[in-house]
């Protein structure tokens, strides 16, 4: 519950909060500019990083290796990409995070330490 409240109220106020910050300080048309510029640059390398990473999976899966870092690669891109594509300052931060190999990378501990967790609260079901 607590986390529908931050998605859908708290973190769209912070959002707009930053395009009125944003129109005061560049003006309106810079940052109308910047919105478009990232959604372009968001779909750009959602398209490149996420052709990559499924050649990552069938490279794996042909050489029978379970593609588990391909795949969790994969869906940091696909939602890096999703949030490159809304409109909003915070969310293009996150995205770019989660595009980049660099920062992706550093995050995967992360990543992979949250999924654990949820595995051991039985959030996630495996199912063999």
């Amino acid at each position: 519950m607590k986390y529908i409240i931050l998605c859908f109220i708290v973190l769209p106020a912070i959002e707009i909060g930053l395009f009125v910050l944003s129109g005061n300080t560049i003006g309106v048309l810079p940052t109308v500019g910047l919105i478009i510029i990232t959604g372009i640059l968001g779909a750009y390398l959602a398209k490149k990083q996420g052709l990559e990473a499924l050649k990552r999976v069938q490279n794996d899966l042909r050489s029978g290796i379970p593609p588990g870092i391909a795949m969790l690669d994969g869906v940091c891109i696909l939602v890096g990409g999703i949030l490159l594509l809304t409109p909003g300052f915070m969310s293009d931060i996150i995205g770019l995070f989660l595009l980049l190999p660099v920062t992706r990378n550093a995050l995967r501990p992360l990543l992979l330490k949250i999924i654990k967790n949820w595995i051991n609260r039985k959030h996630i079901h495996i199912y063999r």
